[in-house]
């Protein structure tokens, strides 16, 4: 015990003057912080009022609660332990989800923005009057944010302020190229911002066929690789609610099978599903 406090001591003392002994050097890149990653994942899955902090408050939350459910079930140490980090990881990867649902689900939604955007334009309107009218005639499920954007312009009376805001709200890869087509005609002007927005509406009428066509040849891979994970791990629930499976998997070869087969499970599940994905655009401007 004397020595696990002395070495804890040690520790916090290193970190403590860490900053004095490493100090950052004056070309080397800032690193990444994962708190905006949490953000741009939460705005890109439609939660974007929410912060990185309650992301970690629900993930502990239901780490906390899976484990304690599989603990009580089983009595299995191993498992519950697989099952609080999987519990942890399962919000982030239900946003992931929900984030490509709404992206794939608004893609066939941005053509017909971009039409209603040249209508307007044609017919004489300025550029904040035709972004706002589409809170009004656009499509459905786009118009609270472009209803949002029609009051903050409103009160605020600058439109590039409100496209950001609006940018960030839709958290789209082609909202962004839209809205930041719409900001430098605002800017510089021009007289190509029609065909600018025809040409992105064909494109992205293109790309959305194309994929669909696509991922309705894949989507048994995800499928295949979801059920090639779950399947064991719902055998394994039931040989632990045996005694004689629950003695096996308390001993050290059975956490060991436990554990080599959650490291297992997640490799497999990965490739599996990185080799059924497209890639997604990125968003260039966000």
């Amino acid at each position: 015990m004397t020595v696990l406090l002395g070495i804890t001591l040690a520790a916090g003392i290193l970190l403590a003057l860490s900053p004095w002994l490493w100090p950052p050097r004056a070309g080397e890149p800032a690193p990444v912080r994962r708190d905006a990653a949490s953000a741009r994942l939460l705005q890109s899955a439609g939660f974007g009022h929410a912060t990185p902090g309650h992301l970690a408050a629900v993930s502990c939350a239901t780490a906390a609660l899976s484990g304690a459910i599989v603990w009580l079930v089983t009595a299995l140490p191993a498992f519950a332990a697989v099952a609080a980090v999987a519990g942890f990881f399962a919000p982030a990867g239900w946003l992931r989800g929900r984030a490509r649902r709404r992206q794939k689900s608004r893609r066939q939604l941005w053509p017909d923005v971009c039409d209603l955007l040249v209508a307007s334009v044609r017919s004489g309107m300025s550029l904040p009057d035709a972004v706002s009218a589409l809170g009004e005639v656009g499509p459905p499920p786009l118009r609270p944010a472009f209803a949002a954007f029609a009051s903050d312009v409103s009160a605020s009376g600058h439109f590039d302020s409100s496209a950001l805001r609006l940018k960030a709200r839709l958290a789209d890869p082609v909202a962004d190229r839209i809205i930041e087509a719409l900001r430098m005609a605002r800017q510089v002007g021009g007289t190509e911002l029609t065909s600018v927005l025809r040409a992105l509406s064909a494109s992205v009428r293109a790309d959305a066929a194309l994929r669909a066509e696509i991922e309705a040849r894949q989507s048994w891979i995800r499928g295949a690789a979801v059920l090639g994970v779950v399947a064991p791990w719902i055998i394994l629930g039931l040989l632990a609610l045996r005694p004689e499976g629950a003695t096996a998997y308390s001993s050290p070869e059975g956490v060991a099978v436990i554990l080599l087969g959650a490291a297992v499970s997640v490799v497999a599940f990965r490739l599996m599903v990185g080799i059924g994905r497209l890639p997604e655009p990125r968003r260039w401007f966000a």
